[in-house]
C-alpha cells in the first residue's frame, strides 16, 4: 500500500510536471508508469498462482505456485489509486502536492477493505477542506447503525440458511431446499455487502467525507442492466469512467459496443476473484446486457412492472449460483438441483428449513425494498417529532447488534475476500 501510494503519487508529480512543459510523451509515460505498476502488482498478487496452475493443468507442467498472502484490500485500494493518476492526466482535478493527503486518500479506511471505490474527484476537495460538523457525525452514525444492523442482524443470520444448504450432498437435495438455499445467498451478499457500504458512508460523515452511494434497491430492478445501475454503484461507474468509455462505449459502431461491453464483464468478474466462475459469471451478465441492449429491453418495456421484476430477480438469483461455486462441478449440480433435474422436490428437511427461516425471509424481502423508506418519509411529512421514533428504533437495533456480536464468532465481510 506504501509503495502504491508512493509510485501514484510520484506518477502524479510527472504527468504534472510535464503538463506545464506542455510535453505530451511525458504525460503519457506518468500514466502508463502508474497504470503497468498498479495492474502489475495486482496481477502479481492476486492472478499469480491462477495463472500458475493453469499453465501446469494445460501444459503438463509442475511450476512451483507462489503462495503470496494477498494484500488487504488491493482490489479496491488499486483501483483507487489508479483513478487519481488517470484523472490528473484527463485534467479533471488538480495534482496533489501534498503525500500526507495524498496518502489519506489511498489508506481511508472506512472503505479501504471493501469499498466503496471512492475516486479520486469525489473528495479531492474534501481531502484538504472537510468539515466535520454535528449534522454530519449524526448523520454518521445513523447511517453506520443501519448498516451494522443489516450485516448482524439479516446477513449473518440468513447466512446460517445458506451454509446449511451447501454442507448438503449438492447432488442429492430437492429442489425447493436448492431454492431456499440460492435466494438466503442473494439475500446474505446484498445485505452484507450494502451493510459494510452503509457503514463505511456513515463513517466517512463523521469525519467529514461525503462518499457516494454503492447501492440503490438493487433487487427492485426491472432489467439487468438497471439491476447494474443500482448494485455496486461505485464499481460499474469505475470501469464505465476508466475502461468502457475509453474504449469508445457506445459511441463507435455496434460490433465493437458489443465488444466493449463483453471486455468490460469479462474484467468486472474476474476483478471478483481469481477463479473461472468469477469469468463466467462476469460474461453471464455482460452477455445478458448484450441481449437488452440488442432487443430485449424493448420488448420488456411493454411488460407488467411485476413481470419485469421477476425476470430480474430470476436471472440474478441464478448468477450467485455461478458466484458462489468456485468449483464448477458443483455449480452445474447445483444448477441441476435448482431446475428439478432428478430427485425431489422438496423432504422434510426442506418443510423444517422453510418454517424455521420464513419470518426472517419475509422481514428481508421487505427490507430489501424501498418499503420502510416510503414509511418514514410519510411519517415526516405527518408529524415534526418523527426523530423520537427513528432514535428509539436505532438504539433498538444497535443494543440488539451488540447482543449478537457477543456472542457470535467472527464472521467477516464476503467482501473482504477481494
Amino acid at each position: 500500500m506504501i509503495f502504491s501510494t508512493v509510485v501514484d503519487y510520484s506518477a502524479g508529480i510527472v504527468i504534472d510536471y510535464y503538463d506545464k512543459k506542455i510535453y505530451e510523451p511525458g504525460r503519457k509515460l506518468g500514466l502508463l508508469f502508474s497504470v503497468f505498476i498498479n495492474l502489475g502488482l495486482l496481477s502479481f498478487f492476486k492472478y499469480g498462482d491462477f495463472f500458475i496452475q493453469n499453465l501446469n493443468s494445460g501444459l503438463n507442467l509442475n511450476l512451483p505456485l507462489l503462495n503470496v498472502a494477498l494484500p488487504i484490500g488491493i482490489s479496491f485500494y488499486t483501483f483507487q489509486a489508479m483513478s487519481y493518476t488517470i484523472d490528473v492526466y484527463r485534467k479533471e482535478v488538480p495534482v496533489q502536492k501534498n503525500i500526507i493527503s495524498f496518502g489519506t486518500y489511498v489508506t481511508l479506511f472506512p472503505q479501504l477493505i471493501a469499498g466503496p471505490i471512492v475516486r479520486y474527484k469525489t473528495v479531492a476537495f474534501e481531502i484538504d477542506n472537510r468539515r466535520e460538523s454535528f449534522e454530519g457525525i449524526s448523520e454518521g452514525i445513523k447511517r453506520f447503525i443501519i448498516g451494522l444492523s443489516k450485516k448482524v442482524l439479516l446477513a449473518n443470520n440468513i447466512r446460517l440458511l445458506w451454509e446449511s444448504v451447501k454442507m448438503m450432498e449438492i447432488s442429492s437435495i430437492p429442489t425447493f431446499t436448492a431454492i431456499l438455499g440460492i435466494v438466503a445467498f442473494s439475500f446474505q451478499i446484498y445485505f452484507d455487502f450494502s451493510g459494510y457500504s452503509d457503514m463505511a458512508i456513515g463513517l466517512g460523515k463523521i469525519f467529514g467525507f461525503n462518499f457516494l452511494e454503492n447501492f440503490n434497491y438493487p433487487y427492485m430492478s426491472k432489467s439487468i442492466t438497471e439491476f447494474w445501475r443500482r448494485w455496486h454503484i461505485s464499481l460499474g461507474t469505475w470501469f464505465k469512467e476508466y475502461v468502457y468509455i475509453p474504449m469508445g462505449g457506445n459511441r463507435v459502431n455496434r460490433i465493437k459496443t458489443l465488444r466493449n461491453i463483453l471486455i468490460v464483464w469479462m474484467l468486472t468478474g474476474i476483478w471478483h476473484g481469481a477463479s473461472w466462475n468469477f469469468l463466467f459469471w462476469g460474461l453471464y451478465f455482460g452477455v445478458i446486457i448484450i441481449f437488452e441492449k440488442l432487443f430485449l429491453l424493448r420488448i420488456l418495456e411493454k411488460l407488467p412492472t411485476i413481470l419485469r421484476r421477476v425476470y430480474t430477480l430470476f436471472l440474478v438469483v441464478i448468477s450467485w449460483v455461478i458466484f458462489s461455486f468456485e468449483d464448477m462441478s458443483l455449480m452445474v449440480e447445483y444448477l441441476k438441483r435448482l431446475f428439478g433435474i432428478g430427485g425431489n422436490l422438496f423432504d422434510d428437511t426442506t418443510i423444517y428449513l422453510f418454517y424455521t427461516n420464513i419470518f426472517l425471509i419475509i422481514i428481508l424481502s421487505i427490507a430489501s425494498t424501498d418499503i420502510f423508506k416510503n414509511l418514514y418519509n410519510n411519517i415526516k411529512l405527518k408529524w415534526d417529532k418523527v426523530y423520537i421514533l427513528e432514535d428509539i428504533a436505532l438504539t433498538t437495533l444497535l443494543i440488539m447488534s451488540i447482543a449478537y456480536l457477543v456472542d457470535m464468532t467472527y464472521n467477516p465481510f464476503l467482501y473482504f475476500r477481494f
